[in-house]
C-alpha cells in the first residue's frame, strides 16, 4: 500500500502571524461590539447634524484595498525571485497606505465633534484611532520587509516573512471594510 502523503508544516512565522492576529481579532470584535452596544441605546445615530464624509471615507477604501492587490502583485514577483520588483510593489503598497493615513488625520481634524461629545464621537475616534494605529504599524512592517528584501533575507526563496507581513496588512484593510 502506497504512503499517504505528510501534509507540509506550517512555518512558524506564519504560525505567529496568524496567531497574532487572532488576539487583534478579539481586539476589534470587542470594539465592535461596544459600537453596537452604545448604538442600541442612542436615540440617534450618528448624531443630528453629522453627515459623514462618504466620498472621503470610500476613497480611503480604495487605497487600502488598491494597497492589498500591490502587495499581492509584489509577492507574487518575489515568489519568482524577482525581488527588486518585491521592493517595488511593496513601496506602492506603503505610499497608498500613507495617502489613508493622511486622509484620516485630514478627516480627524475636520468632523465636527470631539471624542468626548457623545458615545458616536467616542467609537468614531476610537475604532477609527486603532485602526490608523494598526495601519502605521502595517507600515513600519513593510518597510522591514523592504529593508529585509535589500539584505538578501529572501534571496533564497523562502517568502515566509514576508507573507507573513502581508497577512497583517490585509488584515488592516479588511479591518476597515468593517469599521
Amino acid at each position: 500500500a502506497a504512503r499517504p502523503a505528510r501534509a507540509t508544516p506550517a512555518s512558524l512565522v506564519r504560525f505567529g502571524t496568524i496567531l497574532c492576529l487572532a488576539s487583534e481579532l478579539l481586539l476589534f470584535g470587542g470594539l465592535f461590539a461596544a459600537y453596537f452596544g452604545l448604538r442600541s441605546l442612542a436615540t440617534s445615530w450618528p448624531p443630528d447634524g453629522f453627515e459623514p464624509e462618504w466620498p472621503l471615507a470610500l476613497g480611503g477604501t480604495a487605497l487600502l484595498m488598491l494597497s492589498s492587490v500591490c502587495l499581492a502583485r509584489g509577492l507574487e514577483h518575489g515568489s519568482r525571485g524577482r525581488l527588486d520588483l518585491l521592493r517595488r510593489w511593496t513601496l506602492l503598497t506603503m505610499l497608498l497606505g500613507l495617502g489613508f493615513l493622511a486622509m484620516e488625520v485630514w478627516d480627524w481634524t475636520h468632523v465636527p465633534f470631539e471624542i468626548s461629545s457623545h458615545p458616536y464621537g467616542t467609537m468614531y475616534f476610537t475604532l477609527t484611532g486603532i485602526h490608523g494605529l494598526h495601519v502605521l504599524a502595517g507600515l513600519v512592517v513593510l518597510s522591514l520587509l523592504v529593508a529585509r528584501s535589500s539584505q538578501g533575507a529572501y534571496d533564497a526563496g523562502n517568502l515566509d516573512g514576508a507573507h507573513a507581513m502581508a497577512y497583517y496588512w490585509q488584515f488592516c484593510d479588511a479591518t476597515w471594510v468593517l469599521i
